[in-house]
C-alpha cells in the first residue's frame, strides 16, 4: 500500500490561509513543505474512505507534545502546499471553499495522483475532465498524453492523441515522455503516420469537393470568366475545366504540411496567406468573394481532414485503461 503518512517535519512550520486556518478545526494536516492546514475531520471522512481509515488510528492525546499543535494532533502528509491545498478545496463543501481551477498541466499531475492516492473518485473525475478541456488540449497535447496514458484514461488518451495531429510526426523533447513506454510512444507515432495516409487519399480523388457544390458543374469562383492562370494538372480537373492555379497551390501546399501535421486546423491556418496573395494579384473578379469563398471551402476541406482521421484508431493496449 502507498505510504501516506510522512514523518512531522522539526522545520518552522507556517499556517495555510483560509479556510484551513480556522480555530475549529479538529487535525492540522502538515505538508512536505511544512505549511499547517487545520481541517475538519468530518469533511475529509466524507470525500475520502482513506481519511476515513487513517483518522481511526489513535492520535496522540490533547495536549501532549507528541505530534500536535495548538492541542490538536498533526498528520503529516508527502504532498507538497500548493497540491494539499487544491484537493482540500474539492473536499470542502462549496460554501467555505469554491473548486480551484485546473490549468495548469504540472497542477493536474499533481492532482491526480493525490486523488487516486486518497480514493477521491468525484475529485479524480473532475481532474479528467480538466485534463480533456480544449483549453489544456490545445496548449501542450503531448504532456496530455503522456499523464493520461500513464494513468489509463481511455477517453483523455484517445482525445489527447486527436490533439497531437497538430503537430509534427516527430515530436520535441516534453518534460512528461518518461511517463510513458516505448511502446505507448511507438503506437502514438503509428497512428499519427496513418493518419497522414488517410488525409492524403483526398487529394487523389477530388470527388469530394464535386460532391459539396454540385456534381455537374461547380462554383463559379473556381472557374471564373477571368484572366488568372489555370491549373495545368490534369489530375486535378474539375466539372471537365481546369480550375485555378492560386486554388491548386492552396491545395497542393496544405496537403504538403498535412504529411506531417494531418489535422484539419493546419487547413484552417493557412487560407488567410491565400486570401492575401489573391488580393494582391490584381484580379478583381477573384478578389472580390475571395474571402467568404475560402473560408467556405477551408471549413469543408478540413471536416473532410476530420473525417478521414476519424476512421483510424489509436492502437494502445485497451484492456490496460480504466473507465472514469
Amino acid at each position: 500500500m502507498e505510504q501516506i503518512v510522512s514523518q512531522i517535519s522539526t522545520t518552522t512550520s507556517t499556517c495555510a490561509p483560509s479556510p484551513f486556518d480556522h480555530p475549529e478545526a479538529d487535525i492540522i494536516l502538515q505538508s512536505s513543505d511544512s505549511v499547517n492546514f487545520r481541517v475538519f475531520k468530518l469533511f475529509l471522512t466524507l470525500a475520502s474512505p482513506v481519511f476515513k481509515i487513517m483518522f481511526k488510528i489513535p492520535q496522540p492525546a490533547a495536549g501532549t507534545n507528541e505530534d500536535t499543535k495548538d492541542s490538536l494532533p498533526v498528520v503529516s502528509v508527502q504532498e507538497n502546499s500548493k497540491t494539499l491545498d487544491t484537493f482540500l478545496r474539492f473536499c470542502y463543501p462549496s460554501t467555505l471553499a469554491e473548486d480551484p481551477s485546473l490549468e495548469n498541466l504540472t497542477d493536474i499531475k499533481a492532482i491526480l495522483g493525490a486523488a487516486r492516492k486518497y480514493s477521491l473518485d468525484l475529485i479524480e473525475r473532475k481532474v479528467c475532465q480538466a485534463l480533456a478541456s480544449p483549453k489544456v488540449l490545445e496548449a501542450e497535447p503531448l504532456r496530455c498524453f503522456a499523464i493520461a496514458r500513464n494513468a489509463r484514461l481511455r477517453h483523455e488518451t484517445i482525445t489527447a492523441a486527436r490533439y497531437t495531429l497538430r503537430l509534427p510526426l516527430i515530436p520535441a523533447y516534453f518534460a512528461e515522455i518518461d511517463m510513458i513506454t516505448a511502446s505507448d510512444l511507438l503506437a502514438l507515432l503509428t497512428y499519427h503516420k496513418d493518419c497522414s495516409t488517410a488525409v492524403a487519399g483526398l487529394l487523389l480523388n477530388f470527388g469530394w469537393v464535386r460532391s459539396h457544390y454540385g456534381i455537374l458543374s461547380g462554383p463559379k469562383w473556381l472557374v471564373p470568366d477571368c484572366r488568372c492562370a489555370r491549373s495545368t494538372d490534369a489530375k486535378v480537373k474539375l466539372w471537365g475545366n481546369a480550375p485555378l492555379s492560386w486554388w491548386i497551390t492552396y491545395v497542393e501546399e496544405t496537403f504538403e504540411l498535412l504529411k506531417d501535421a494531418p489535422s484539419g486546423v493546419i487547413v484552417k491556418s493557412e487560407v488567410e496567406k491565400t486570401i492575401k496573395k489573391v488580393r494582391s494579384g490584381g484580379c478583381a473578379t477573384c478578389s472580390a468573394g475571395v474571402k467568404t469563398n475560402m473560408e467556405e471551402f477551408s471549413d469543408l476541406f478540413a471536416l473532410e481532414v476530420e473525417k478521414a482521421t476519424a476512421l483510424i484508431g489509436l492502437n494502445i493496449f485497451l484492456s490496460s485503461f480504466v473507465t472514469k
